[in-house]
């Protein structure tokens, strides 16, 4: 797998602190503005409004980008201070400021979640860092003012939280990969993750530990609130399928009392197993993508299987809306979901154009992709691997019709120290 656990930060040769002064040393805080890079697709157009470069800007977003009254606020795993990460701001016009850079101690490290604004205050996580290094819930203000809220221990209250927060009514929700129980003991950690509450000034209260049953194990996404009830994913359990039997993933609802109940359980093959992704909620149904399962491709990864979006109801039934094929068509659909105007958008980290791996600037490096209700699938652009961009892990946001993503890769090919670029932030117009 991919990502299963943890979500990794692939990082350049410019990580040590000794060649950062090689690399440029410490960049002003203030990025220069757009560096518009155009390519015509069928369906929009493709723009290339920043690059991370030099990493003190940040390095390797792996999350989406939210929009607070017309500013982009995001993350990064990688660079700022010591490369454990960065949050920042951004103009719709490509304009970047770091707002806080990780120092990687008690602050936090590897912020691989996206943000949540509650009342002009942002929240998110990091997956290490923190007072045990097992990851934080932190606040930070849009000046860069930043509050750890609660340190993971890595016991009962869980450990390394990958996915972001949800707010549902001055509560915030969300999920751990490890911690929570003596179950998925490995080198890695031990426990196979949580869903928790936290109050704004910190009281946590886990709800639900995963056992790796047919409960679930190792929720990466973050949760989706209908109506009271909260609903998620698990990239294992559920069955014993996958390779080792340890199962092909869930879709579950759990009650803020702590009531888990398993809807799907993912059977591999054409059903799809891994889901990597959180859902949302179109007219009463449930969307989501799974980065394994479905049909076989040459570079595909899971088993060469390369992955599903599925529509599922509320009380479990499921039906496979489409199928990757690893061709132009993209495969690996590590992100989530979004809708507009009834139609749902999406990316996939692999797949796409070209031919054979993208760790060369021939294409197969990734898309950007529409889907409708009924399966029909478009592909809006296929990233080259080169400037452009690719690799894209996260969602895409909509602003006002246009969409902006980001890729973990690409950008700047620094000559010093790093081959495949620090990732960048690109639109695409509908």
């Amino acid at each position: 797998m991919r990502t299963t656990p943890l979500k990794s930060s692939a990082l350049s040769c410019c990580v040590a602190a000794s060649l950062l002064a090689a690399c440029g040393g410490q960049p002003p805080i203030v990025a220069p503005g757009a560096m518009p890079q155009q390519s015509r697709t069928t369906s929009g157009t493709y723009q290339q409004v920043f690059r991370f470069h030099p990493p003190w800007m940040g390095a390797h977003p792996a999350t989406g980008l939210l929009d607070l009254n017309g500013t982009l606020y995001g993350t990064t795993t990688a660079g700022g201070r010591s490369h454990n990460g960065a949050v920042y701001g951004m103009t719709t016009s490509g304009v970047q400021k770091v707002l806080y850079r990780f120092q990687g101690g008690s602050d936090g490290s590897d912020p691989q979640s996206g943000l949540l604004d509650v009342n002009g205050t942002l929240y998110g996580t990091t997956a290490y860092g923190g007072s045990s290094h097992y990851g934080t819930v932190y606040s930070l203000s849009t000046s860069g003012a930043e509050k750890v809220l609660h340190s993971f221990k890595s016991g009962s209250d869980g450990a390394n939280p990958t996915a972001g927060l949800i707010d549902v009514n001055g509560t915030l929700y969300g999920t751990t990969v490890r911690g929570g129980g003596s179950e998925c003991q490995s080198s890695l950690g031990t426990g196979c993750g949580t869903v928790f509450s936290l109050t704004t000034s910190g009281k946590e209260t886990v709800l639900h530990s995963f056992t790796r049953g047919s409960d679930g194990a190792y929720p990466f996404a973050e949760l989706l609130d209908v109506k009271g009830v909260l609903y998620g994913t698990t990239a294992e359990g559920g069955n014993a399928c996958g390779y080792s039997g340890t199962g092909c993933g869930t879709v579950y609802s759990i009650t803020p009392a702590g009531v888990e109940k398993v809807l799907h359980a993912f059977k591999d093959g054409s059903d799809g197993n891994n889901p990597q992704s959180g859902l949302i909620d179109l007219n009463g149904m449930l969307y989501g993508t799974t980065a394994g399962g479905g049909q076989v491709g040459s570079n595909c990864e899971y088993g060469n299987l390369c992955g599903t979006v599925y529509q599922i109801s509320a009380k479990g039934a499921e039906k496979v809306l489409y199928r990757f094929a690893d061709g132009s068509d993209g495969a690996t659909p590590d992100a989530g979901l979004i809708e507009v105007n009834g139609v749902m958008y999406g990316t996939t980290s692999t797949g796409g154009g070209g031919s054979g791996s993208c760790w060369a600037p021939n294409g197969n490096c990734g898309t950007v992709y529409s889907i409708t209700t009924a399966g029909v699938e478009t592909v809006l652009y296929s990233f080259t691997g080169g400037k452009d961009g690719f690799d894209p892990r996260s969602p895409v946001t909509n602003v006002n019709g246009t969409l902006y993503g980001t890729t973990y890769y690409g950008g700047d090919h620094d000559v010093c120290c790093v081959t495949y670029g620090y990732g960048t932030v690109f639109t695409l117009s509908l």
